[in-house]
C-alpha cells in the first residue's frame, strides 16, 4: 500500500478567519455528543435547541440533522467575528480542514491551500495525527434524525 501524501504531515493553523463557517451553503452534521455538548453551552433543553438551530435533512434517502445556516449561508452560530460556541463547536468544525474530502488527493490539499489561510502554514501535523482525525469521523455516529435527541 502506498503512503498517503500527508506521510510527512501537513501544516495547519486555524485563523479564525471564518471562511470554512460563511457564505456558502453546505451541512454541518452532528452527532448525539455534539448535540448535548451545544445544548449544554447555550442552556437550553435539547428540543429547544433543535428548535432553534437544528434542521433535519434527508440527503439521499438518510435522515441527518445538521445545524441551520442564516440566510446568506453563514452558520447559524456564526456572530459578529466569530463563532459564538468556539470551544464547543462540533467534531466536524474541530477537525477541519482534515477532512476526507480535504485529503483525498494533493490536488483536492492544493485546492484547499487557495481557500484557506490557515491551510500550509502554522504548525506541523503528522501524519498519524491526520490518520486519527479521519478514523474518528468514520467512527463518529451521525444523529440521523431528530426524534433521537428527544
Amino acid at each position: 500500500m502506498s503512503k498517503p501524501f500527508y506521510s510527512e504531515g501537513l501544516r495547519f493553523e486555524c485563523t479564525r478567519c471564518s471562511r470554512c463557517c460563511r457564505h456558502a451553503p453546505g451541512y454541518v452534521f452532528l452527532s448525539l455528543k455534539d448535540f448535548a455538548r451545544l445544548a449544554d453551552a447555550k442552556g437550553l433543553r435539547p428540543a429547544r435547541f433543535f428548535e432553534l438551530y437544528c434542521r433535519e435533512i434527508d440527503l439521499y434517502g438518510i435522515p441527518r440533522v445538521s445545524l441551520r445556516e442564516q440566510e446568506n449561508y453563514d452558520c447559524v452560530f456564526w456572530e459578529q467575528g466569530g463563532c459564538s460556541v468556539y470551544e464547543a463547536r462540533p467534531a466536524q468544525c474541530r477537525s477541519y480542514p482534515f477532512w476526507s474530502a480535504n485529503l483525498c488527493s494533493p490536488e483536492a490539499w492544493a485546492a484547499l491551500l487557495e481557500e484557506c489561510p490557515g491551510a500550509g502554514h502554522g504548525r506541523l501535523h503528522s501524519a498519524a495525527e491526520i490518520d486519527a482525525w479521519l478514523a474518528k469521523a468514520a467512527k463518529r455516529r451521525l444523529l440521523g434524525a431528530a426524534a433521537e435527541i428527544r
